[in-house]
């Protein structure tokens, strides 16, 4: 009931959930300053899908394979790259060290998660910057492809996130997308896209992969949450924001209260 409560508050203040989200990130990064915990999606699981990973990024492939279901959409060879949204760097390091791109360039409104990355992060073809989605501080026609992932539904304005995204893509490029929607709100998601001059590829429902892959992280999700050293209902809201299974946020899933959508698309040439 909680969690329904704050998401009605959200809907009509939209202003105030991005206030939250921002906040909510600045003191995740400086609780949790492991420079090892490097991404925060729910994974992605599939059989047909078995990457070949460097050892080191053995202990998040589930967020990877994330990452690469998404992104590996289109060739990435030698282009620019946006990821919005980067959070803990993890997503943009993968794609600057596997998929060949030209540049990579990872933008987060927490000003805490960016120093993180700059200090964690030392790739030639990879930087970080402090940015707002919806106010990109990049000029137009700059990126040949766009990445989001599970971030949007953290925005104030989706609409506004979209026209940004379209600016600063260069025409014809790609926008590689994925998150999470209430089930009645998935139409009005997809309509947001269409009438912002973005045509959809693809759009996948990936739900069954992210309960799968949210299952088989559990337990070392659980442990990074023990290594926190927090009790009580904040360990439970970071257990349900992690998607552990049992949590709300993972019952939801299940239940088809919430769906999860992947989306590539593109803007006119």
């Amino acid at each position: 009931m909680l969690y329904k409560i704050v998401y009605f508050i959200f809907q009509l203040f939209p202003s105030l959930k991005k206030w939250f989200w921002k906040k909510w990130y600045t003191v995740l990064a400086n609780k949790a300053d492991d420079p090892d915990l490097r991404f925060m999606n729910y994974g992605y699981f599939s059989e047909k899908l078995a990457l070949t990973l460097n050892d080191e990024d053995e202990k998040d492939r589930y967020s990877i394979q994330l990452y690469h279901h998404v992104a590996s959409q289109i060739d990435l060879t030698g282009l620019q790259v946006l990821e919005v949204g980067s959070g803990r760097g993890g997503g943009s390091s993968y794609i600057s060290r596997y998929l060949n791109v030209k540049e990579m360039i990872g933008v987060d409104i927490s000003p805490t998660a960016v120093d993180l990355c700059n200090k964690i992060y030392n790739i030639n073809n990879l930087t970080f910057k402090v940015g707002d989605s919806e106010k990109l501080p990049f000029d137009s026609n700059t990126f040949d492809a766009v990445i989001n992932i599970e971030s949007s539904h953290c925005y104030a304005s989706m609409d506004n996130f979209l026209l940004e995204v379209k600016r600063v893509l260069k025409p014809g490029g790609s926008f590689l997308f994925c998150d999470l929607r209430r089930k009645e709100y998935l139409d009005e998601m997809l309509e947001s896209i269409n009438s912002n001059g973005f045509n959809i590829i693809e759009k996948q429902d990936i739900t069954p992969n992210i309960i799968e892959a949210s299952i088989k992280m559990t337990d070392d999700r659980k442990k990074a949450i023990k290594n926190l050293q927090v009790e009580g209902w904040f360990k439970k809201i970071l257990e349900s924001f992690a998607a552990t299974d049992g949590s709300k946020v993972h019952q939801s899933f299940k239940d088809g209260y919430m769906k999860y959508y992947s989306i590539y698309c593109q803007v006119d040439k």
